[in-house]
């Protein structure tokens, strides 16, 4: 149950830190870089726009390969291991409906 936990949370926050560059990205080249476009810049308009790039493809193969590692790390519930699922177990507890013979629809006639 612990590893699951782990696992989880590791993929709430790529998909937390995915959204953000996406967010940043600007689908016209601007967004980020865009901001830094003075004379002094520390990292170019390309530089930046190469790091949000390399960053997005990283954080997607790391959701993608969170996403096929939880499957082995799900709990399993031990009732399925037995044969007993929880639809069986509700299934034997149903009684079974008594055959029903609606009145008749016409209007009786007392004589």
């Amino acid at each position: 149950m612990g590893a699951y936990i782990v696992v989880a949370s590791l993929v709430l926050l790529v998909c937390i830190l995915l959204t953000l560059i996406v967010l940043v990205q600007s689908s016209k080249g601007g967004g980020l870089a865009s901001n830094f476009s003075s004379s002094n810049e520390f990292m170019g308009v390309r530089k930046t726009a190469d790091f949000l790039e390399k960053s997005t493809w990283t954080l997607a193969v790391a959701l993608l390969v969170l996403s096929l590692f939880s499957i082995l790390v799900i709990p399993r519930s031990t009732s399925v291991q037995t044969g007993n699922t929880e639809l069986e177990e509700l299934y034997e507890g149903v009684q079974p409906v008594q055959d029903f013979t609606p009145p008749p629809t016409g209007e009786a006639t007392e004589e």
